[in-house]
């Protein structure tokens, strides 16, 4: 059995999308007590950290855990804690060039892979009544950046290298490359 060690519906909806039957669960970790400011460092680690929690809880099945963080190349841009903050971290975004990181902690046939991947995009400016909408929405909570690259963000993409799933939590791309069609509905 696959489990998705993550309580993310984007990150569920990706593995629905590309077909891969699995389980959702997940475990507690806390963030908060990473300390590093480098965005690789503390991507790597709060993903690993999850990884480590689900592996726990399910020693005998194939996981996967994901974190994923938005970062102006210096700066994490974090998930938004109320709608002042979601403003004040797109607003970072809005005509600037952002990179949007997952790391991947895959436990297959008891051998475990991990992987850093990263999307980059240029956004254009952001419209205010169109930012003041989508803030409206709530659509940005529990979002890294607050950022929505298939939603609010789309219309705004200026340039982008990298996979959009990546973005959105989880390259499943790669995933597929490590479990092969395994768990994959034919």
């Amino acid at each position: 059995m696959l489990i998705l060690c993550s309580a993310s519906p984007t990150r569920a909806k990706l593995l629905k999308d590309y077909g891969i039957s699995f389980i959702q669960k997940s475990c507690d970790f806390d963030e908060e007590k990473i300390s590093t400011k480098d965005p690789y460092e503390f991507v790597v680690f709060a993903g690993y950290g999850k990884f480590k929690e689900c592996e726990k809880c399910f020693p005998n099945d194939d996981l996967v855990s994901a974190d994923t963080v938005v970062t102006d190349g210096v700066n994490i841009l974090r998930k938004a804690k109320n709608k002042e903050d979601a403003r004040k971290i797109l607003l970072a975004q809005s005509g600037k060039k952002i990179k949007i990181l997952t790391a991947m902690w895959v436990k297959f046939d008891e051998r475990v892979f991990g992987r850093v991947d990263e999307t980059l995009y240029v956004f254009k400016h952001f419209d205010e009544d169109d930012l003041e909408e989508y803030l409206n929405s709530g659509e940005w909570k529990d979002k890294a950046g607050a950022c929505m690259v298939e939603g609010f963000c789309k219309k705004y993409i200026k340039y982008v290298k990298g996979y959009e799933s990546t973005a959105m939590g989880l390259c499943v791309e790669e995933l597929i490359k490590i479990i092969g069609d395994k768990y994959v509905n034919k």
